[in-house]
């Protein structure tokens, strides 16, 4: 259903012509009305029936079916002034599609047949109803407009096609569908899930100032801190061998195995191969403290005072190696390290484990403690760090006209991920798919974005690809927006250039926690994953007025609704030095 590629391109022009001078090939209207209309038939044969009259057959000239007319042979009528390959023209009908069951997915192509200058549009059913592809002004449709379309496009001169979705044919070696089956945070709102959610909810912040005297003489004393030690809620001699970082990891992973249905102490109790099973945690520096706190005793004790520890518990892998000795899981241990995109890469790298079989089940998200004075400094001489009294609202503002600087802080976000078959076999309850990811590099700048937002846009929308949705299927956004003169900007120009001038809720997390880097992604993953499931979108705490040139959609006040008319949620992290990720989560029924 395209111009034939023997098909002359040479422009029409009209002119008239007695019935009798019309040979095969002219391109015929028979009014000028249908000249106007640009109705255009191909003279396929002619046959004199009489001294005065001829008849001719007529076929539209993108192909369609034959039309016989008598004509006077002095009647006048108009030829387009070039002529067509009679057999390059194709005589075909378009089937009738009442009794075509449609599916989410189907395409439909339109062509004015007629019409030798028409481009096909192209219709592709969503949530139950057809939206054009691409610039096409077509409007929307619905099941009985399409069947409409069927019945009378011989008689218009129009060409219908039905595509019907591919059906992908399961295969051993082919991918798998991955969903999400549990949940488990550690953030300055709280320990859990829960904390966080209705944190998010209401509109709360956990950002609070840094009363120890080791951060006294700082020019920035504010962080998001975890509001509890996280050792004492776990086992004093497992918690000894822990970093920070690492016992953030253990709690949130806890958590997210339990609520995923699996029984406490691990993958043996659960009835699980423990080989079957791996952790994926995204970590910058894991717990900077160790390393700082093991040269000090240096210094002040000699060698001797240095701890048999110090180097283990320096390791940014901590945090991943103690989940898997604290849920026995021997499958992989594995830790990604790619500035504040760290935590969203690990989801990403077990989403593909997962897929491709290489496990069956996996912990994924991401843990830091980087809340330190030697960080506080360097992040303050880089004048990166907003500063502002926590008791006055959240220093932090995100996509904000005001907008200083992000609010270091601290935590674990951890999802539980499954192929679907393993979830459904044991009747889990599933959040959501996690359907895809996309990773790209700036190429720009070690620490500074790219202000174009090219390299964030092609994350973007290689997550959407890689869900295998489209573009208008995204119908929220949770951004990485640390507040950030520079990273909002960037960030916005690349959502707005992929998504469009489509009102796409969108909302940031950093004014309610601060930037969380190795664990941001994690945590607002799971906080994307609560959206889905509960259909509210969060506000955005911290942006009493949206920069101008920012130019999104951005949630704030109160909790909005999910939109109904898409499947797929995106949620971003991006680095220093240009390392860009997006986890793309899609709806189930």
């Amino acid at each position: 259903m395209t111009h034939s590629p023997e098909t002359p391109e040479v422009p029409i022009r009209p002119y008239a012509v007695g019935a009798a001078e019309v040979v095969p090939g002219d391109l015929l209207a028979l009014s000028q009305e249908d000249v106007a209309g640009h109705r255009w038939h191909v003279v396929t044969h002619t046959l004199p029936v009489g001294p005065e009259v001829i008849q001719v057959t007529l076929r539209p000239p993108l192909g369609g079916v034959d039309r016989e007319e008598t004509l006077r042979r002095g009647q006048r009528v108009t030829v387009a002034g070039r002529r067509m390959d009679v057999d390059a023209v194709p005589c075909v009908s378009s089937p009738a599609l009442d009794d075509v069951e449609f599916r989410d997915g189907d395409r439909v192509h339109t062509l004015r047949a007629v019409d030798p200058e028409a481009d096909e549009v192209t219709y592709v059913r969503r949530w139950g109803a057809w939206a054009a592809e691409g610039p096409s002004s077509a409007g929307s449709a619905d099941d009985a407009d399409v069947r409409r379309w069927a019945a009378v496009a011989d008689r218009d001169g129009v060409l219908v096609r039905h595509e019907p979705r591919p059906v992908r044919a399961a295969e051993a070696a082919g991918a798998r569908r991955v969903v999400v089956t549990g949940l488990g945070a550690v953030t300055p709102l709280g320990v859990g899930t829960g904390e966080l959610w209705q944190g998010l909810l209401e509109g709360r912040h956990g950002i609070r100032e840094l009363a120890d005297e080791e951060f006294d003489g700082l020019p920035v004393r504010i962080a998001g801190t975890v509001p509890v030690d996280p050792a004492g809620l776990l086992p004093r001699q497992a918690a000894r061998r822990m970093n920070r970082a690492a016992q953030f990891a253990v709690l949130a992973a806890r958590e997210a195995w339990a609520d995923a249905g699996y029984a406490d102490g691990g993958t043996r109790e659960s009835g699980l191969d423990p080989e079957r099973v791996g952790v994926s945690l995204g970590a910058i520096l894991g717990d900077a403290s160790v390393l700082v706190g093991g040269d000090r005793k240096l210094r002040d004790r000699g060698p001797r005072g240095v701890s048999p520890l110090t180097t283990p518990m320096t390791v940014p892998s901590q945090a991943a190696s103690q989940v898997s000795l604290d849920l026995h899981i021997t499958g992989e241990a594995r830790t990604v390290t790619s500035a504040c995109a760290s935590g969203t890469e690990a989801i990403g790298q077990a989403v593909d484990r997962i897929r491709y079989g290489r496990v069956d089940v996996a912990l994924a998200g991401g843990a830091e403690a980087v809340v330190t004075p030697a960080i506080m400094a360097s992040f303050a001489a880089m004048r990166a760090l907003a500063a502002g009294d926590p008791a006055a609202g959240s220093p932090s503002h995100p996509f904000a006209k005001d907008r200083d600087g992000f609010v270091n802080g601290e935590g674990a976000g951890v999802l539980v991920l499954e192929s679907e078959e393993h979830a459904l076999a044991r009747g889990a309850r599933i959040y959501c798919e996690a359907a895809g990811w996309g990773l790209s590099a700036d190429a720009h700048h070690v620490a500074a974005p790219d202000p174009s937002g090219d390299g964030i846009a092609l994350a973007l929308r290689r997550a959407v690809r890689d869900a295998g949705g489209r573009v208008a299927d995204v119908v929220h956004v949770n951004a990485h927006a640390t507040a950030t003169v520079d990273g909002d900007l960037a960030e916005a120009r690349a959502v707005r250039g992929v998504l469009g001038r489509r009102n796409v809720p969108v909302t940031a997390l950093k004014g309610h926690l601060g930037h969380l880097q190795g664990a941001a992604g994690g945590v607002e993953a799971v906080a994307a994953v609560l959206t889905l499931h509960h259909g509210v979108v969060p506000p955005t705490v911290g942006c009493g007025e949206v920069d101008a040139a920012v130019d999104l959609d951005v949630v704030r006040g109160e909790p909005r609704t999910l939109p109904s008319d898409g499947d797929l949620v995106l949620s971003n992290s991006f680095g220093f030095g240009g390392h860009n990720a997006v986890l793309a989560l899609r709806r189930v029924a």
